[in-house]
């Protein structure tokens, strides 16, 4: 009986562990030295999509700072009636609730989980090649394919993010960060 119980305590502490996010986002080596299954996840994104490893984790670091439940923000009335969430993003990608349920029917994924990182890592490159295909976007221009993916494909082609400063920051945001991983990866093992 002990011995269960000691097992359980561990198992659930490794789920604990699991669930928060690696400590230091800066730096692509220690993320995947904490997750190293992490890496097959997106290798096999690059693979599929074409999708650079240095973009899927530079978007899911701004998306949800590698947090497999991350939701956005809860909206009120009359400043403490929650009323909901801002959007129905969720998950490592931020994915919305239509916009999943899109590629799951494209990719016939039906079993695809936001909270699962392999799972949310092809949704980003799905979304990069779909990028590409409708708006000529290079699969390694990490600000412009962060610009399609916030805006939707429609909004970015309509131009929709031009004069929003706020978000235009983001995207240089999201390019430096691709640019410090893609020079940090060479030296993981």
């Amino acid at each position: 009986m002990r011995k269960s119980a000691i097992l359980l305590v561990l198992i659930l502490a490794s789920c604990v562990r699991e669930s928060q996010p690696p400590a230091r986002q800066d730096d692509a080596c220690a993320i995947l030295g904490q997750r190293p299954g992490w890496l097959r996840d997106m290798r096999k994104a690059e693979a599929v999509w074409g999708a650079p490893i240095s973009v899927q984790m530079a978007i899911i670091w701004k998306e949800s700072a590698f947090r497999s439940r991350a939701k956005t923000r809860r909206t009120f009335f009359l400043g403490s009636i929650p009323t909901g969430r801002v959007s129905t993003a969720y998950g490592f990608s931020q994915a919305l609730d239509g916009t999943w349920a899109e590629y799951q029917q494209a990719t016939g994924r039906r079993h695809a989980r936001r909270t699962d990182f392999g799972d949310s890592t092809d949704f980003i490159g799905w979304y990069m090649s779909e990028s590409k295909r409708r708006n000529g976007i290079a699969m390694g221009d990490a600000y412009h394919q962060y610009l399609a993916y916030h805006q939707g494909h429609g909004g970015y082609n309509a131009g929709s993010y031009r004069g929003q400063d706020w978000l235009l920051n983001v995207a240089r945001q999201v390019q430096n960060r691709a640019n410090l991983y893609e020079s940090q990866l060479p030296d993981c093992s």
